[in-house]
């Protein structure tokens, strides 16, 4: 994974990031909370540690999972 300078704060930010606006959803429109957390779970395990959620995706429920 390549990272990058984030400012001056010292930290490095993976150069790739994982979206949370469109992710799988069960019958009922919910988050599919099991396949999302496996999904989440594989990208930082693989090096992504620049997470891209906010409180509209999945109308709030993206920011818990």
């Amino acid at each position: 994974m390549n990272y990058r300078a984030f400012g001056q704060t010292g930290c490095k930010v993976s150069a790739l990031g994982f979206g949370i606006m469109r992710m799988p959803k069960q019958a009922d429109g919910k988050m599919d909370r099991a396949r999302c957390i496996a999904m989440i779970r594989n990208a930082i395990d693989n090096g992504i540690n620049y997470i891209d959620t906010a409180y509209n995706y999945h109308g709030g429920e993206s920011e818990t999972v």
